[in-house]
């Protein structure tokens, strides 16, 4: 994973000092691309521990057009939790509940659930829906119909609903691209968390091309990661230093099910990661 520590190197070195939304502050560039050939093996970083549970239960529940962190809690599944907690935080029904509080009551209280757990309509709502267009049933049919075609582009941000999302979409739209029967992925990520997030999108949208590619029949060509606001947050600037210290280990390898044919047939046992043997895992607080 040289790329994403070349990255890190950039940022830190030519960055440029900017305050921010969440007022933590942070190290920024504009306008950054990597690119990752999966023949070499899955892009999961191996300076620190990434947590693979969490991005392939987060994978299935975009691909469902789920929006509800329900699903995800429980599966133990917290990288969303932050949002809608303070959203309930400044309801009248908050009664000084904890964080734990808080996602225990969505494990045990549907009704409780359905009012404080869902984050508006974010990405599954818009894969699944963008103004009744099933963009992810588009795209799988113009790759076995129409694979030469220059429109394979699915995007999540939807101008006219950013005001109802509980966070609006970072990584904004993807388009797929067929060349001598590979299949490959580009992302544009709008805003970029190099520390916490972008280690999960790396690994999340890889392993979508890979989800796509199985289904539609096509060889694995590259994820290539396109970042506009690039940025590190000065309360991870010592957790990027540890991994720019840390020589990268060899890729993973990710091992499918072969028996699945559509790509809203996956499940969570159909993954499988071997050889990943990273550095341990480094902490880091999520700006909200």
């Amino acid at each position: 994973m040289k790329a994403y520590l070349d990255l890190c190197k950039h940022v830190m070195t030519h960055g440029t000092y900017k305050m921010d939304r969440t007022k933590t502050g942070t190290k920024s560039v504009f306008g950054y691309q990597m690119r990752y050939d999966l023949s070499e093996g899955f892009p999961l970083l191996t300076t620190k521990k990434v947590h693979l549970k969490s991005i392939i239960h987060e994978l299935l529940w975009f691909i469902s057009g789920d929006t509800n962190i329900k699903y995800l809690v429980e599966n133990n599944v917290k990288i969303w939790n932050d949002w809608p907690y303070e959203i309930y935080k400044k309801s009248e029904d908050f009664k000084n509940e904890s964080m734990d509080e808080y996602v225990k009551k969505i494990k045990d209280d549907p009704d409780f659930a359905i009012k404080y757990g869902d984050l508006g309509p974010v990405y599954g709502a818009q894969w699944r829906n963008f103004n009744g267009v099933d963009q992810l049933k588009y795209i799988l049919d113009e790759l076995k119909n129409n694979p030469n075609s220059r429109r394979m582009i699915l995007s999540a941000w939807n101008p006219s609903e950013i005001k109802n999302m509980a966070l609006p979409p970072c990584h904004t739209l993807i388009q797929f691209y067929v060349a001598d029967g590979r299949l490959s992925l580009q992302l544009y990520q709008r805003s970029a968390d190099i520390f916490l997030g972008v280690p999960f999108n790396i690994a999340s949208y890889a392993l979508l091309l890979m989800m796509v590619a199985q289904v539609t029949g096509y060889e694995l060509g590259e994820f290539v990661h396109t970042l506009g606001d690039a940025h590190i947050y000065q309360n991870h600037f010592e957790q990027i230093e540890l991994q720019l210290s840390r020589e990268p280990r060899k890729r993973p390898t990710m091992v499918i099910n072969k028996n699945v044919k559509s790509l809203f047939d996956f499940k969570y046992a159909d993954f499988e990661l071997k050889d990943y043997q990273p550095y341990p895992g480094i902490k880091g607080k999520v700006a909200v």
